[in-house]
């Protein structure tokens, strides 16, 4: 449970007034030992306002790509618009001795609209198949492009075979 800085202003208090051992006072109010002394530590070196909760959000990212770096991997992009993603990343790390990702260039460019979509062959399968089936595991195709040479058959030779 929360606790707005006038309450725990006000536990402290209870606890600092108490003539039972601060254990027993928390024990009563229903707070864990811990949580006070947190409290009571904040408010010792910072006074009152210490007390106020504080944003859970780091101000920071620790790994975000600083402004300025993203600007000048877009430049790059306009620059050199025939490289890849890939291609990008090595090349801005070669030549601004900056490391920055494949991926987050890819999500950089993308937030840009920087993205071409690939080119591809599109290739449609028949519609039907040429020898149509009557039964099912009626028609078997494999693909023969590698076979290991047994016994019996043409290039195969005992040599070595000790």
């Amino acid at each position: 449970m929360r606790y707005p800085a006038s309450e725990k202003l006000e536990i402290i208090r209870l606890v600092e007034q108490s003539h039972h051992p601060a254990k027993q006072t928390l024990d009563t109010l229903g707070i864990p030992r811990t949580t006070f002394y947190r409290w009571y530590d904040r408010y010792l070196t910072g006074g009152p306002e210490a007390l106020e909760d504080r944003s859970p959000k780091p101000s920071r990212v620790w790994n975000r790509i600083p402004d300025d770096v993203r600007r000048r991997v877009v430049a790059l992009a306009w620059a050199e618009p025939e490289l890849s993603p890939r291609e990008l990343a090595v090349r801005f790390t070669d030549t601004q001795q900056y490391f920055v990702s494949e991926a987050s260039v890819y999500r950089l460019l993308k937030a840009h609209d920087l993205i071409t979509s690939p080119a591809f062959v599109v290739i449609k399968a028949a519609d039907e198949f040429r020898d149509k089936t009557t039964a099912i595991n009626q028609m078997w195709q494999t693909d023969f492009t590698y076979s290991a040479p047994r016994p019996g058959y043409p290039g195969w030779h005992m040599s070595g075979m000790l």
